[in-house]
């Protein structure tokens, strides 16, 4: 799902960018007045959850990859706003530092993976649980169906974006300049792997964490819920108490993180030019003969530090994978630490003033 770059057009980058920064916006104003006391330290762990759990690849159908991305749980504990302020995080890191996405289709994969999935997942959580005890089964259920279908509408928004490039954006031979694959090529390719695992997966993981949480913390569920913690019978208490367990285990996972490239095979639509050249028939669902022209000039516009999470320095592949986690999990930590700081002391001078 992470769009590299070359595969949409200019003009698509910036029709996508634009939604993706209405996003942004909206999220950001939504958030300016509880930004201090509760959602920055939230939304890093759980920009730091998505980002560990993308690195987490699932083989599918064809010889292709996929993952999860963790965005149901934080559109369930931090509302939609701060899922897509969270998403957005890791996946800019993800495309900065590992080349993981490109910089022109940032606009892109925020918008289907962070903006999309957010509120799909945020819509359907709530409709389906509607009028439930905080603690019912029916909010588990809510929650695995609620990460099935954001999944799979980013997928799907995905696949659309990859099929009609070669209808809007072709030579005048017909050549296709970008991603050469057609809607009925695109959409099969990216719904049957989604459908069937990376959905699923998302799922569990979504049912598995509010069940957790149900448990451990329900506070935490609290504020998109509709039930108020009194009435519930919870007292509600400042998430920094919940910050240690939560990080500890995003520690954990990142740990299991070398777990995330023993599947074979790379994820529909993301190849590299050279690897498009060579894509297996099976894999690339009537693969060009040629590289289009518009893809292979745009693929070179930014060189990640760490290509692929295998830092150059490192041999082995699974140490590199796992430092790579590391490196981007703490950055996302110290991104939080700075933006705090930052607008404590900006609330200070408001007040001294």
């Amino acid at each position: 799902m992470h769009i590299p770059d070359g595969y949409l057009s200019p003009s698509t980058c910036a029709v996508l960018y634009t939604g993706a920064a209405a996003g942004w916006y909206s999220a950001l104003k939504r958030l300016k007045r509880v930004l201090l006391s509760r959602v920055i330290p939230l939304i890093s762990v759980f920009a730091a959850f998505s980002f560990v759990v993308m690195m987490f690849n699932l083989p599918l159908p064809g010889g292709t990859t996929g993952h999860a991305l963790g965005v149901t749980v934080a559109a369930i504990v931090l509302g939609p706003s701060g899922a897509i302020l969270a998403l957005s995080m890791a996946i800019a890191i993800q495309a900065l530092f590992f080349g993981d996405g490109g910089i022109s289709t940032l606009g892109a994969n925020c918008f289907n993976m962070a903006i999309v999935a957010s509120l799909v997942a945020y819509a359907s959580y709530r409709l389906i649980a509607a009028g439930a005890a905080l603690t019912s089964r029916r909010r588990v259920v809510a929650a695995a169906i609620a990460g099935y279908l954001a999944v799979n509408a980013a997928a799907l928004l995905a696949a659309v974006e990859f099929g009609i490039q070669p209808v809007l954006f072709h030579d005048a031979s017909g050549t296709p300049l970008y991603a050469p694959y057609r809607l009925s090529v695109a959409i099969p390719a990216m719904m049957i792997g989604h459908l069937t695992f990376a959905g699923l997966a998302e799922a569990v993981i979504s049912a598995g964490l509010v069940a957790y949480l149900q448990t451990a913390d329900p506070a935490l569920l609290c504020g998109t819920s509709g039930v108020a913690a009194s009435d519930a019978g919870i007292a509600e208490r400042p998430a920094a108490r919940s910050l240690p367990t939560l990080w500890i285990a995003i520690a954990a996972l990142m740990l299991a993180t070398p777990l995330g490239i023993l599947a074979a095979g790379t994820a529909w639509g993301e190849w590299s030019p050279a690897e498009m050249a060579r894509v297996p028939p099976a894999q690339a669902l009537n693969s060009p003969q040629s590289v289009p022209s518009g893809l292979q000039r745009l693929s070179n516009l930014w060189t990640a530090p760490f290509p692929a999470y295998a830092p150059s320095f490192v041999r082995s592949r699974g140490f590199g994978y796992l430092l790579s986690a590391m490196f981007g999990v703490g950055f996302l930590l110290a991104v939080s630490l700075v933006l705090r700081l930052l607008l404590l002391r900006h609330r200070r001078r408001e007040y001294s003033a």
